[in-house]
């Protein structure tokens, strides 16, 4: 009788334990300053004003900076750099930079420069920003107009390893932005005029702002005001775009808005493309060239009551919508044109 073959067992062998090669990281390491750029005027503020690193800075502030001037001439001094606030009108932006810690000629020259350029931001950017220094830019802040903004910046340079060295711009001062929009609503509340659409503006923008924050949208928003619009920058001077809130008719929109000496030529060259930006957007636009005023626009309405708060958050993502696919498709045209 033929031996019995043994069972094969069903059950396979567990494999052996694999463990788990542990990640190589790297150590970051801080970098001199002086190693990068020996020299203010002829490395670090033209280093500064190139695109890509003033977007940086942009990002750091809030605002989107497009360079007017290096080395702009005020009396018998030069401001580093004089740049626009693309999101608001005639907005002057005046930078000044210091490899060092910050001492008072440079406060001295940073106040000259926004009085003599009429700027609304000044910001201050340095290696080290000195405890008297930020007291002074805090104090600016409080007693200054709320249309005038002043910021301290600190500059550090990183690296991993070897790598190439790194920036990152680290905000030290700024304005109180809760203390202006606290403000704004006070004096709205005492306004005998608009009381009550003033005061829904103040609460509307702020909870847009907030909004955007928290859904992390590509818009850069900026202090909230009372104003029926809410402007972002488009990477141009010469255009703006800006959420609109119309309580007298009920509406809500979004426009493009062309302010700049060049506007109706804009408007023009925009218009020709008027197919290919609608199919874009995905709906038709309200094209008012307005011939009788400097200004043009392009705008999108929406029926929405803003007093309705209960309906505030459907808006808001129509907005954000509007507004991200208006920046998408008007930006890389301006660029353009």
């Amino acid at each position: 009788m033929a031996a019995e073959t043994p069972q094969a067992s069903s059950t396979a062998p567990a494999p052996p334990n694999r463990v788990r090669a542990t990640p190589r990281l790297g150590r970051i390491s801080p970098v001199e300053l002086r190693e990068i750029w020996t020299s203010e005027d002829k490395h670090f503020t033209p280093w500064l004003a190139q695109a890509e690193n003033l977007e940086l800075l942009g990002e750091a502030l809030g605002i989107d900076l497009q360079l007017e001037a290096q080395e702009k001439d005020v009396g018998p001094f030069r401001a580093d750099l004089l740049c626009k606030n693309t999101a608001e009108e005639d907005s002057w932006v005046v930078i000044e930079n210091q490899i060092e810690k910050t001492d008072h000629k440079h406060l001295g020259q940073l106040l000259t420069y926004a009085s003599g350029l009429h700027a609304k931001t000044i910001v201050w950017i340095s290696s080290q920003i000195s405890e008297e220094h930020r007291a002074a830019i805090d104090w600016l802040n409080r007693i200054a107009n709320r249309s005038v903004r002043f910021f301290g910046l600190e500059i550090e340079l990183w690296k991993i390893g070897d790598s190439v060295a790194a920036p990152r711009f680290n905000v030290v001062c700024k304005p109180n932005e809760w203390e202006a929009t606290v403000d704004d609503a006070k004096d709205a509340i005492g306004a005998q005029e608009g009381n009550r659409s003033q005061k829904l503006r103040i609460r509307y923008w702020t909870a847009f702002r907030d909004y955007l924050r928290e859904h992390h949208s590509t818009l850069r928003p900026q202090k909230p005001s009372r104003d029926h619009w809410y402007s972002f920058g488009i990477g141009t001077s010469r255009a703006h775009t800006a959420a609109l809130l119309i309580t007298r008719d009920d509406k809500i929109a979004v426009e493009l808005a062309m302010n700049d000496s060049d506007a109706k030529e804009v408007f023009h060259d925009l218009y020709g493309r008027k197919d290919i930006i609608e199919r874009a957007i995905g709906e038709p636009l309200d094209w008012r060239e307005m011939p009788d005023k400097k200004a043009s626009r392009i705008v999108l309405f929406k029926s929405a009551d803003g007093y309705r708060e209960e309906t505030w958050q459907e808006q808001f993502a129509w907005l954000r919508l509007k507004l991200e696919a208006f920046d998408k498709v008007f930006r890389p045209l301006l660029a353009r044109t």
